[in-house]
C-alpha cells in the first residue's frame, strides 16, 4: 500500500518558534495555510523528519490526534530576505521537501495538573505504549511535546523518536527487542492504565500500519546527502525501518513490562504538592 502527503509550497517565513531546539517555524503555503515547518537544514537533520513522519503516521493508525501532515517545499529564493543569520543558515540546507505540521491557532501547551481534565486513560495508555514502541524520550513534564486545541490534546514533536536510526550499523537484533527506560519519566505515565490489555490490539493495528506510513515518506528524505545516504537506495531504507519495526514490534512484551512497572513505582510514591512538580 502506498500514501502521499499532500506537497505545499512555502510562500511566507512569518515566525521562528524558539522552544524547539531544531527551530522550527510557522510558514505560509501557496494556498494551503499555515504550516508549523520542520526543516532538514537544522541540526537534527533529515533524519528528524523521518520520525516526525513516520511517528505521526503510527500514532494516526492507532487513533491518536497529530495536527495535519504535508510535505512543505522550500525553493532557492525563499527566506532571502530573512535577516537572522542562523535562520539563513538552516533554509538553505532546506531546500526541497520538508515536514509541515498544520498551525493549530490558539493552541496552547498542555500542562499535566491544568489540563488534565482533558486527557483520557485511553489517550494516556495508547501515547504511553507508542512512545515506548518508538523510543521517543521527548514527552517529559519538562517537554510534553502535547498541544491542547479545541480541548482536545493533540501530539507534536517527534523528531527524536527512532533513535536507532542515527546508528544503523550498531542495530542488531538484541538491541531492536530492548525496553525503553526512559518511559519512566514520560508526562502520561501515571494516568495510564493497562499497557498489557491494549498491546495486542496496537500490535496488530500497527503491522499493517507500518508499510502505509513508510510509503509516506518520500525518497529525498531517505536519502539526504548530509544526514541519509546509509543505504544504496530508498527501497532499501525503507525495507530496513520495516525490519526494525516489524521486530521491535513483535518484542513488545519487553517495553510494554518495562513501561508496567515503572508505572508501578510511580504509582506507590507519594503524591508531590503541585508546586513541587517543577
Amino acid at each position: 500500500m502506498t500514501a502521499k502527503l499532500p506537497t505545499l509550497s512555502a510562500t511566507r517565513y512569518l515566525q521562528p518558534l524558539h522552544e524547539g531546539g531544531s527551530l522550527p517555524a510557522v510558514v505560509d503555503t501557496d494556498g494551503g495555510g499555515l504550516f508549523v515547518v520542520k526543516f532538514r537544514g537544522s541540526g537534527q537533520g533529515a533524519k528528524a523528519l523521518v520520525a516526525e513522519l513516520l511517528v505521526g503516521a503510527l500514532a494516526q493508525a492507532i487513533g491518536l490526534p497529530i495536527p495535519e501532515l504535508a510535505l512543505i517545499d522550500i525553493q532557492p529564493s525563499f527566506g532571502r530576505s530573512e535577516p537572522d543569520p542562523e535562520i539563513q543558515e538552516i533554509l538553505k540546507g532546506s531546500h526541497g521537501a520538508n515536514v509541515g505540521l498544520r498551525y493549530l491557532d490558539g493552541a496552547f501547551n498542555f500542562d499535566a495538573v491544568a489540563a488534565a481534565h482533558v486527557i483520557t486513560q485511553d489517550f494516556a495508555t495508547r501515547l504511553v505504549w507508542l512512545d515506548a514502541f518508538v523510543t521517543n524520550p521527548d514527552r517529559t513534564h519538562r517537554n510534553t511535546n502535547l498541544l491542547v486545541w479545541e480541548r482536545q490534546p493533540w501530539l507534536i514533536d517527534h523528531g527524536a523518536a527512532l533513535y536507532a536510526h542515527h546508528d544503523w550499523a550498531s542495530v542488531d537484533e538484541a538491541r531492536t527487542r530492548t525496553p525503553f527506560p526512559l518511559i519512566k519519566d514520560h508526562v502520561l505515565l501515571s494516568a495510564s492504565g493497562d499497557l498489557r490489555a491494549v498491546d495486542a490490539e496496537l500490535r496488530a493495528t500497527l503491522g499493517d500500519a507500518i508499510g502505509h506510513a513508510l510509503s509516506m515518506v518520500p525518497d529525498e528524505l531517505l536519502m539526504d546527502p548530509v544526514h541519509g545516504r546509509d543505504f544504496p537506495s530508498a527501497a532499501a531504507a525503507r525495507a530496513r525501518y520495516v525490519e526494525y519495526l516489524r521486530l521491535r514490534l513483535t518484542a513488545s512484551e519487553s517495553f510494554v513490562a518495562e513501561a508496567t512497572t515503572a508505572r508501578e513505582l510511580l504509582q506507590r510514591q507519594p503524591r508531590l504538592r503541585v508546586s513541587a512538580r517543577r
